[in-house]
């Protein structure tokens, strides 16, 4: 392993606590790193609500170590299908057990804040160092070290690595780029399943997506089926239009007028009070500047249209742990295998999230199509082989 050597508090800072900075510590605590976590929250925590893992992010977590937890806080779902948002027909489906077989690991998904835990545990059981109230606003960097600083506080490690999310204060050391608006918003909202007034009217072993014109709809189980997860996205017109205050309610109900059934039924439950305006932003290559870099949507920010936002943060997590315990096996020292591991991790992963950032744009491009587009594109899904797996062998197996 990489012996770190002069006047650094730890191997490695990383800077932001959710899922990809936990994944991240995780890693290269595992892989024989001192680590330290600061997050700018009073407390570790996420919001929101499902997550989708599928198995190239499930084949990680089993390297860890933490997938019986996940699936026992999960769901396994029995498959992944698309619906017609108009009309409610099934266009097509994939068999989840199918893509175990084919691929290795499962798909599972589960609450975001219970997968945020069970990281959160893990990392405390790998000794990282976790610090709150630490917002980090500026980062030093030189050829052996680089210190994070927040307020009065110093934290000096080989790495400073920078995983604070979409609107991170500190990818602005590497790139002068902006989030960019997609004008879509999305609403999310659980309930118990026992609180449905109609359970048959609900398929709760499938992961169902309604696509539709300018709109998509998505129900699952999570918490090993107690609950249903809900979220509904849309193009808001006001944000087209430039306006400051869009996505509110009254556009998510104008949008999903004239939607199937099961998705005007479900509409209600869905929480009105709050909702995420979604963006992403332009892929980039510069990853690292010696040593200071770049993790999870720091570096890659993503539409959801494949599922992969967090998926590809434990990619990334699992690539730099990995190269810095290749270089350091191979008998590279000190700062040659910094730098040899970090550049290498930026080689590989800029290509491959660039792709994944690209493909969920064309994706919701595909999903929300009307007219003459919609109809060829529920002609092709229609005529789909279930075993097909031409669109998703390049994510899934990595």
């Amino acid at each position: 392993m990489v012996v770190s050597s002069g006047d650094t508090d730890v191997d490695v800072v990383v800077v932001g606590g959710g899922i990809g900075g936990l994944g991240s510590a995780l890693a290269l605590a595992r892989a024989g790193l001192q680590v330290r976590v600061l997050e700018q929250a009073s407390e570790f925590g996420e919001v929101g609500a499902g997550l989708q893992m599928a198995p190239n992010a499930t084949r990680i977590l089993r390297s860890w170590e933490l997938l019986d937890q996940v699936v026992a806080h999960g769901v396994l779902p029995r498959r992944l299908v698309l619906r017609d948002a108009l009309d409610g027909r099934e266009l097509t489906h994939l068999d989840v057990a199918d893509l175990e077989r084919r691929y290795g690991a499962p798909y599972v998904v589960i609450h975001r804040s219970d997968l945020h835990s069970i990281l959160l545990e893990a990392c405390r059981g790998a000794g990282v160092d976790l610090v709150t109230e630490a917002a980090v606003t500026d980062i030093e960097i030189d050829d052996e070290q680089a210190t994070a600083v927040s307020g009065e506080r110093r934290d000096t490690g080989r790495l400073v690595l920078a995983a604070d999310g979409l609107n991170s204060r500190l990818r602005r050391l590497l790139s002068d780029d902006e989030p960019v608006s997609s004008a879509y918003v999305a609403y999310r909202g659980t309930l118990p399943v026992d609180a449905l007034p109609d359970t048959s009217a609900h398929t709760l072993d499938d992961v169902v997506v309604y696509i539709g014109p300018t709109r998509h709809f998505v129900q699952y189980p999570l918490r090993r089926g107690e609950i249903l997860n809900q979220v509904a996205v849309f193009r808001s017109p006001r944000a087209l239009a430039g306006e400051p205050d869009w996505g509110t309610p009254d556009e998510l109900d104008a949008a999903f007028a004239g939607s199937c059934e099961a998705i005007r039924a479900a509409l209600p439950d869905l929480w009105r009070d709050r909702w995420w305006r979604m963006y992403d932003r332009e892929p980039i290559t510069g990853w690292v500047d010696r040593r200071f870099a770049l993790t999870g949507d720091a570096a890659h920010p993503m539409l959801q249209y494949l599922a992969q936002g967090a998926c590809q943060a434990l990619e990334d997590a699992d690539c730099l742990a990995g190269q810095i315990t290749k270089h350091a096996g191979a008998g590279t020292s000190g700062r040659n295998a910094w730098d040899a591991a970090l550049t290498d991790y930026a080689d590989l992963r800029t290509d491959r999230t660039a792709q994944v950032q690209r493909v969920a744009r064309t994706w919701g491009e595909l999903w929300h199509c009307d007219g003459l587009f919609r109809s060829v594109r529920n002609a092709y899904l229609s005529d789909r082989d279930p075993t097909d797996y031409r669109h998703v062998d390049w994510l899934y197996r990595t």
